[in-house]
């Protein structure tokens, strides 16, 4: 049975703290082939578990095998409370670029892939990542109704989807989370985040620090985040990630990074307490 306090919510018929870990940014850059510092890589990773991680987020397609690889490497035999969720839906070509995988058949070698490479007999959730807009979103489905049937998932998530396309869902299976992109400066998702507060459902924002694509950050270098920071004392990208801890219960945070003095400061984020006037100027923040 799931465990509910302020510090956790659960993630199907587990629970978990409501700060994670991301593993993405393990692999090289574009979360493409073997990372720079293999041993560095490994030490985050139980670095992670050891400050309280009990939330891993990945893909086989990291890499592809790379991330993986270092999570069954650095954690095997895997603590008891570790929730392990991965996504499929996608693959990679031998240049990197990022394709989809959307058939029936991707679905389910895409989930043997990912038990594989983490040396598990099941996973706790998978993400059915949508790289073709849902257009044959029963058929995947159906596929991923049938993998959680046979024992292979715990539960099914949703990634990239669109408010609609999740009450669809709902109304076929049970839904154990969602993944979408929410930060303070990208909010097309807000809608969704509350649809999946109202029906219970774990919501896991990605880029919740936003992104460099394009060389700068514009969410972690905005003036009025900066300001904020400086006044409550605390670091911008630990503001950002609490100014999204503190839209919902629901939200369960995976920033990701493979620098240790970062995870160090990701995870002291729940020290961070918002007060009205912080909520006022980060929830008018606009580019």
């Amino acid at each position: 049975m799931s465990v509910v306090t302020d510090d956790t919510f659960p993630l199907g018929e587990r629970s978990v703290r409501r700060i994670g870990f991301g593993a993405m940014q393990l692999a090289g850059p574009g979360a493409f082939g073997p990372p720079r510092d293999r041993d560095a890589a490994l030490d985050l990773l139980r670095k992670a578990v050891e400050l309280g991680v009990n939330h891993v987020d990945t893909a086989q397609y990291y890499g592809p095998d790379v991330v993986n690889d270092l999570i069954r490497e650095a954690l095997r035999p895997y603590p008891e409370d570790l929730v392990l969720v991965s996504k499929v839906g996608a693959a990679r070509d031998g240049a990197g670029r990022w394709l989809p995988a959307m058939r029936p058949e991707e679905l389910r070698a895409g989930v043997l892939d990912n038990l594989r490479s983490l040396g598990v007999d099941r996973l706790d959730a998978v993400n059915l990542r949508l790289m073709d807009g849902g257009q044959a979103l029963d058929e995947e489905l159906d596929a991923m109704i049938a993998l959680r049937d046979e024992g292979l998932i715990a539960g099914i998530g949703l990634s990239n989807v669109s408010r609609e396309q999740l009450v669809h869902a709902v109304q076929r299976t049970e839904i154990v989370c969602v993944q979408n992109a929410l930060n303070l400066v990208e909010r097309q998702s807000m809608a969704l985040l509350r649809e999946c507060q109202e029906l219970g459902i774990a919501f896991v924002p990605f880029f919740p620090l936003g992104s460099a694509f394009g060389g700068v950050n514009r969410l972690l270098t905005h003036p009025d985040l900066i300001i904020t920071a400086e006044r409550l004392e605390a670091l911008p990208a630990q503001v950002a990630l609490a100014w999204l801890l503190d839209l919902a219960p629901n939200v369960l945070l995976i920033p990701g990074t493979a620098k240790l003095g970062h995870l160090v400061d990701n995870m002291t984020t729940r020290r961070v307490r918002l007060d009205d006037d912080a909520r006022k100027v980060l929830d008018a923040i606009t580019l």
